[in-house]
């Protein structure tokens, strides 16, 4: 998953605002995202389902009628992040309401879930909390509270309902998009509120999957990105690498990936896919969470370190230039110096192409909240100073080991300075190049010439245009 934080949907990617609106329907809305992939997508959804209703995207929350909180409830800062801002959209509100207009806020996604109630006690100024299943109701919920009248809370779990409801149509940003799968957890890693926030397991059809990703190849779409909160769980036919081996064959998708795995879940049919099919690209995002058995067994991860690493091992085996990525927690209850040892040593042993890394935050009513021998702040702090300056030592060393490479480039969208794109390599990196904007949505030959701590810098191969 992607690191925690927020980031609000840029105006004009999705629905802008339009002359062509009727004066009432020019209506604005503002949503910020918080957390994972999986949010981003639902975001996009929530865009979606509102465009019907006249409204557009602006940047600015001040300039909006509605305002949506997308949020995540992996991490105490986050949840209060989201506190913070509610706070300030208060008084943005009244500002409004004192110059006789309206604003809209509702909180989604998985704080809304778990903290619905206690939302709507600390911060009455927010007019709907909508949990993650039910975020195609918006538009209902929007009319009733703008009626003065019905339901401000819709958190119940109701994946299918939900899906059933939005459209394959979306209108998508980009030449890359996100596509959801697999919502839910069954695994209870006892750290995580991901099972009491987004419920058990479930799976959408292949069938309306394969639609959507249909409807975004014929909008430009050529890479997507399957999501799940445990992806590879998928359980439609012939699992993850069965829908894979599915979307391959759409016309002008040319790239596939999928986020976030479990090792537990990666079987052999994933694993030959990755040999077999070109349109899946060589990264793989696959979360240990620890190096040391001992931790592992407290966290509920039901894999050890010898089989993460044996697991690594046979995926190698099979695509050798696969870049792994992974996701750790330091200073879970009860971690020891030796155990933050043994996760050094995994992270040598595997070399990370990129890595995600936090410091455990306790979370109220997950398992282990309770566990005794929590850990200091600072301990947590130092052990993950170390650990991250491991990490970035080896996502460097992947980096520079693509200088002189010649790699396929997705350019995705202009660079900062004047004739520059910018795009994603098999790995993932950003790459940057001198190119004409009409190379937007086009995958080119692109020669490494030098490689920074995050991105890679190239030029385009002469004559080398892939598609």
């Amino acid at each position: 998953m992607l690191p925690l934080g927020g980031r609000n949907l840029r105006a004009g990617t999705l629905t802008p605002i339009t002359p062509a609106m009727s004066a009432h329907a020019r209506k604005r809305l503002y949503i910020k995202t918080y957390g994972c992939q999986m949010n981003v997508y639902d975001s996009e959804r929530m865009a979606d389902v509102l465009a019907p209703l006249g409204y557009g995207l602006t940047e600015r929350p001040a300039d909006a009628d509605l305002v949506v909180l997308n949020t995540c409830h992996i991490r105490e800062k986050a949840t209060e992040k989201v506190y913070s801002e509610l706070g300030q959209l208060k008084r943005l509100k009244e500002a409004r309401a004192a110059a006789g207009g309206e604003m809209t806020i509702a909180v989604a996604g998985c704080v809304a879930q778990a903290e619905g109630e206690e939302i709507m006690r600390r911060q009455p100024a927010v007019d709907l909390v909508v949990g993650p299943q039910a975020y195609h109701q918006l538009p209902e919920l929007i009319a009733r509270t703008h009626r003065a009248r019905g339901e401000r809370l819709a958190a119940d779990f109701a994946p299918q309902t939900k899906f059933d409801a939005l459209s394959p149509e979306r209108r998508p940003g980009g030449v890359a998009a996100f596509l959801t799968v697999q919502e839910g957890c069954d695994k209870f890693c006892t750290f995580c509120v991901v099972p009491y926030t987004r419920g058990a397991e479930w799976s959408r059809p292949a069938e309306a999957i394969e639609a959507e990703a249909r409807a975004l190849a014929a909008r430009g779409v050529r890479e997507v990105t399957l999501l799940g909160q445990n992806v590879n769980a998928y359980a439609g036919e012939g699992g993850l690498a069965g829908l894979i081996r599915r979307l391959a064959r759409i016309e002008g998708l040319d790239r596939i990936r999928y986020t976030t795995s479990h090792p537990r879940d990666m079987d052999q049919a994933l694993i030959a896919a990755h040999a077999e099919v070109p349109e899946l690209m060589p990264y793989l995002h696959l979360p240990v969470q620890a190096g040391s058995d001992r931790v592992l067994k407290a966290m509920n991860r039901a894999h050890t370190a010898g089989g993460y690493l044996r697991l690594i091992e046979t995926i190698r085996a099979h695509r050798p230039d696969i870049a792994i990525s992974g996701d750790f927690i330091v200073g879970f209850p009860g971690e020891r110096e030796a155990d933050f040892e043994a996760t050094l040593e995994l992270v040598r042993e595997v070399g990370y192409a990129q890595a995600f890394s936090f410091k455990y935050s306790r979370r109220p009513g997950t398992p282990a909240a309770a566990l005794p021998g929590q850990v200091p702040e600072a301990v947590k702090e130092a052990r993950l100073h170390r650990l991250q300056a491991l990490l970035e030592e080896q996502q460097g060393a992947f980096n520079a080991a693509q200088a002189g490479r010649t790699l396929p480039v997705l350019f995705e969208k202009a660079g900062r300075r004047p004739g520059q794109l910018v795009g994603r390599s098999p790995y993932l990196q950003a790459v940057h190049a001198e190119a004409p904007d009409r190379l937007i949505g086009q995958i080119i030959a692109v020669r490494v010439e030098s490689a920074a701590a995050h991105s890679l810098a190239g030029r385009l191969e002469a004559g080398l245009e892939i598609a």
